[in-house]
């Protein structure tokens, strides 16, 4: 839960709760702008398309909460990018400290969560260690149970685990 992926995951679920939202109070007008624009909001930035970008920024403009919280979700993201460790608290402070203060709901949620795992999410700055191998893993496992519908013997399941990584690693007897 402390890792780059799981804050910016938690972000993007706020986003899209406050999209939702909004969406459900909107007039007819106001819905419009929302409309189509989950995926470019759940998007990093630079990730947008060319041709898709007049209609994330015609939604961030008129609708001012979605437009801070997709603001504040790519602020978070430079957390990582921080040079020193208290330079890192300092800013997730901040980042807190504007959520907390929008009034948004979905964004003090955030905060909230965010300030609760203040701690595991500074010790990144000594340890960067990430579970994003590890959850790639899980999900090669995951999809090998899937494909198979499952294996009646457990000892073939083990060898096309091993196969899964292009057999990097020497297969011996049990």
């Amino acid at each position: 839960m402390f890792d780059h992926f799981h804050i910016i995951k938690l972000a993007n679920e706020k986003i899209d709760e406050l999209r939702r939202a909004l969406q459900r109070e909107a007039g007819i007008l106001e819905r419009r702008y929302i409309k189509g624009t989950r995926y470019l909001l759940l998007m990093g930035e630079e990730n947008v398309p060319e041709h898709k970008r007049a209609a994330l920024e015609q939604a961030l403009h008129f609708n001012e909460p979605l437009s801070f919280a997709y603001y504040l979700k790519e602020e978070l993201r430079w957390l990582w990018s921080q040079p020193t460790q208290a330079g890192m608290r300092k800013y997730l402070e901040a980042c807190c400290a504007q959520a907390l203060e929008s009034g948004i709901v979905q964004m003090i949620s955030l905060a909230k969560t965010v300030r609760m795992h203040a701690t595991g999410i500074l010790n990144y700055f000594k340890h960067r260690i990430s579970t994003g191998k590890l959850e790639g893993i899980n999900n090669k496992i995951k999809t090998l149970k899937r494909k198979a519908y499952g294996y009646r013997d457990e000892i073939f399941f083990v060898l096309k685990l091993y196969s899964l990584h292009e057999s990097r690693f020497k297969l011996t007897g049990c």
